[in-house]
């Protein structure tokens, strides 16, 4: 299973920041550059997604109901679970940041590419991921304050505000302006998918920045980390599992199966690094870590499960499946160049 080149930027980016972290003014104009290249992403969102295939994908609200449940309430519990792994395997902090991860969205482009990949369901993936990423704008952070309390300093109805601001108001100027300049960004998606990767590392690096100055890395060690990877492989393990297993359980046909596994089982760090920053302030580096390595984590296993899924036979001896509503189209969707 290779590691995904942009995993390596990511660490890049993190050990740059380790090197040269901003500081002072410098720190001020990457925070507010960070800022607005989130919102630019967003707002490629908005562009690449058909408002028609969003509302036909309404009709399948048993799917979508699935997945928001895997992602919004199965998750965070497993994320509670966990608190008895503490001191033995994580630390405090650690554990505050593997919960951060189990509330964050699901991932739009990642979902949309293994599920093709697998011959799945594509339009209800394209569907889940964007419902997810817009649901969990006004949901982590409510989750955060309930589950993590003062952990996430940073929350408050301002926090809120603003990552609604940040996220939603640029993802919908995106659906408004969607039928002048969708073209224009289906042409050139390979050239604005730069723009995906480089929101997120410069993100990154304004968090770690922000935890070298506060010196905070000296409440991890290789062993935590050791045992922090264990505990995600284990929650990787179960969701993916569940999904599977569950969606059978729930009547799904295979294609709807493969669509809940992929949208159910994934993290989204576009959305997670944003909030982590606005909840969690200068300690938003240990938070959004569990989140990065748990990236990565998917991407490899999800690879791996795409591609022997189109090994399994169309349908499984002994299943019994429902019919789903009619797929829309999804020419008119642009995945991204980047699966997250």
């Amino acid at each position: 299973m290779p590691i995904d080149p942009y995993i390596l930027l990511l660490l890049g980016t993190v050990g740059l920041a380790a090197l040269f972290p901003a500081r002072g003014a410098a720190a001020d104009v990457a925070s507010g550059a960070s800022t607005a290249a989130i919102a630019f992403l967003f707002f490629l969102y908005g562009v690449r997604l058909s408002t028609r295939e969003a509302l036909d994908g309404l009709k399948h609200w048993r799917l979508h109901g699935t997945v928001l449940a895997c992602t919004f309430v199965v998750f965070p519990l497993l994320g509670l679970a966990s608190r008895g792994l503490v001191p033995v395997l994580l630390t405090h902090p650690l554990y505050q940041g593997l919960l951060f991860l189990t509330l964050v969205p699901s991932t739009i482009q990642s979902s949309i590419a293994f599920t093709s990949m697998a011959r799945g369901n594509v339009p209800a993936a394209i569907c889940a991921g964007s419902f997810s990423s817009l649901v969990g704008i006004v949901v982590t952070p409510l989750l955060a304050a309930a589950l993590l309390g003062s952990s996430a300093g940073g929350f408050s109805a301002d926090s809120l505000v603003q990552i609604v601001l940040q996220l939603l108001v640029p993802f919908l100027a995106g659906q408004v302006l969607r039928r002048w300049i969708g073209g224009f960004v289906a042409r050139h998606k390979k050239v604005l998918g730069l723009v995906d990767r480089g929101s997120i590392l410069l993100v990154v690096y304004t968090a770690f920045s922000e935890g070298m100055v506060q010196g905070i890395w000296h409440q991890v060690s290789p062993l935590r980390l050791g045992g922090l990877l264990v505990v995600e492989a284990v929650l990787l393990a179960v969701m993916l599992a569940l999904t599977w297993y569950g969606g059978k359980a729930l009547r799904f046909n295979r294609e709807d199966r493969i669509a809940i596994q992929f949208a159910g089982s994934k993290k989204s760090l576009a959305s997670g690094l944003p909030m982590a920053s606005v909840l969690f302030g200068a300690h938003a580096s240990l938070a959004v870590l569990p989140l990065m390595l748990f990236h990565q984590m998917q991407l490899m296993v999800c690879a791996v499960i795409a591609k022997r899924r189109l090994q399994d036979p169309r349908e499984e001896a002994g299943e019994v499946t429902v019919p789903a509503p009619a797929a829309p189209s999804r020419t008119a969707v642009g995945t991204g160049s980047h699966p997250r």
